[in-house]
């Protein structure tokens, strides 16, 4: 379920409880969760509603300016069926805490040289250093998001960045 970032900032406030998709079948189920640019939501119910059942208050928790607005953005889909997603904070998103404590100057500087081995035999060629030295210049930064940074793409990133942090010093 993509949510945009002026609606994430309202389920982040409180201003926003609620959200309406139509769907062929929900992307989501209740009782889940979603990790975002804001934290983890959780997912508290998911139910088909017809257009006309939803309130005024409705389309206002779910950041609408009116009920028309809401409805006009439906009309235009054609195909599934349209669901009331009732969702909340949940906490922080969890993926900050497997981080971990990324090295200070000068032990990434010792490390360089054992790390080297490792690029020599990888796939993706010598990017060890660079990943290091970007997750201790950006460490707010989602790993996903730092790939654009040395030039990958997002998918093999991530992988190669959780198999370095599981992996054995060398």
């Amino acid at each position: 379920m993509l949510l945009k970032q002026e609606t994430l900032r309202g389920i982040e406030s409180g201003s926003i409880t609620v959200a309406f998709r139509k769907w062929r079948r929900p992307t989501v189920k209740a009782g889940g969760t979603l990790v975002t640019s804001v934290g983890q939501l959780s997912i508290n119910a998911v139910e088909v509603v017809s257009l006309e059942a939803i309130t005024t208050s409705e389309a206002l928790a779910a950041g609408f300016s009116s009920l028309e607005s809401l409805r006009s953005q439906f009309l235009r889909r054609a195909d599934g069926e349209v669901y009331r997603v009732r969702l909340a904070m949940a906490g922080p998103d969890p993926r900050v805490a497997l981080r971990g404590e990324i090295p200070d100057a000068a032990e990434l500087g010792s490390i360089l040289e054992r790390l080297a081995r490792l690029d020599s035999r990888s796939r993706s060629g010598t990017w060890t250093g660079r990943v290091l030295t970007l997750l201790r210049e950006r460490p707010e930064e989602r790993t996903g998001d730092l790939a654009e940074g040395i030039g990958m793409d997002k998918a093999g990133f991530k992988v190669n960045v959780r198999q370095r942090r599981r992996a054995p010093p060398p």
